[in-house]
């Protein structure tokens, strides 16, 4: 059986490049690998961190959620939902649609049982593999926003130091 006629079957369809090409790749990994000249460029490149970021979640939205959310997966008692987190970011998460329990034990307990159809086997499975991949991304990016912008904050600090420093020596040359 071939790819075209495997992908033809299932209901779940895994994000591919062509999802990925319209985000921006200025802030990929080659952004931090550089020189960083002072607390603008790490800002500059933060905010390119947190855009991205807010792409990717995006995409979730758009791409993965309706997909979940829609048939055959509507039938089932466990849900791929979006859960915000105080941090300001965005993960998908399995729940009950009741929202009475919430992880990936629901995932495994959905392919564990026999009540699962095991034509959804494989659907499942690309979701969760889907879910797993969105989210290290969602939180990598975060993580590299936010570690840049403290870094900012210590370059600004440094710089305040210096300059105080410059100052009084600056004064004490006049006296």
């Amino acid at each position: 059986m071939s790819d075209q006629d495997d992908s033809a079957r299932r209901h779940f369809q895994a994000l591919q490049q062509t999802d990925f090409l319209r985000l921006e790749h200025a802030a990929y990994l080659k952004g931090l690998l550089k020189p960083f000249k002072g607390k603008g460029a790490l800002e500059d490149w933060a905010n390119q961190c947190f855009v991205l970021r807010g792409d990717m979640i995006g995409l979730a939205q758009r791409r993965v959620l309706p997909q979940t959310g829609g048939y055959p997966f509507h039938l089932l008692d466990v849900e791929l939902a979006q859960q915000n987190t105080g941090a300001g970011t965005s993960f998908l998460r399995w729940r009950k649609h009741d929202r009475s329990a919430m992880g990936v034990a629901l995932w495994q307990a959905l392919m564990a049982s026999a009540a699962t159809p095991v034509t959804m086997l494989d659907d499942l499975h690309a979701i969760e593999q889907q879910r797993i991949v969105l989210n290290m991304q969602i939180s990598l990016l975060h993580t590299l926003g936010r570690q840049a912008r403290e870094c900012a904050i210590k370059l600004a600090h440094a710089e305040d130091v210096y300059l105080r420093r410059l100052r009084t020596l600056s004064e004490t040359r006049r006296d």
